[in-house]
């Protein structure tokens, strides 16, 4: 376990705990403007998002430089978003990434 490790941590902390703890300290949080809180419901979805897919579609190129990587991951990734896109519904997005991949893991494709 590296040292900087617990500095990425401290700085996650730092970064996603006020907006998970807002209701928590905010009195009469449930009085701010509906749009307010649709925001600060959809932040943490956001940023895991955010994280999945520069996981999956960046990689590493030459020399260190960022690329995009677009492999069977980034592929399912992709189909995702546009069946969330298209049924405005997300469990059937990630259901048909889960599939897709599980397919072509077991076809020995990807």
């Amino acid at each position: 376990m590296s040292v900087g490790l617990v500095g990425l941590a401290v700085l996650m902390l730092a970064v996603t705990y006020p907006a998970r703890a807002i209701p928590l300290l905010v009195p009469r949080f449930e009085r701010l403007a509906p749009r307010s809180l649709e925001y600060l419901r959809l932040v943490g979805p956001a940023v895991l998002g955010a994280i999945a897919a520069a996981e999956v579609l960046v990689g590493e190129g030459p020399g260190g430089r960022p690329v995009l990587v677009l492999g069977w991951d980034g592929v399912a990734v992709l189909a995702c978003a546009a069946v969330v896109a298209w049924r405005r519904n997300l469990a059937l997005g990630l259901f048909v990434a889960v599939v897709l991949v599980a397919v072509l893991r077991a076809t020995g494709i990807a």
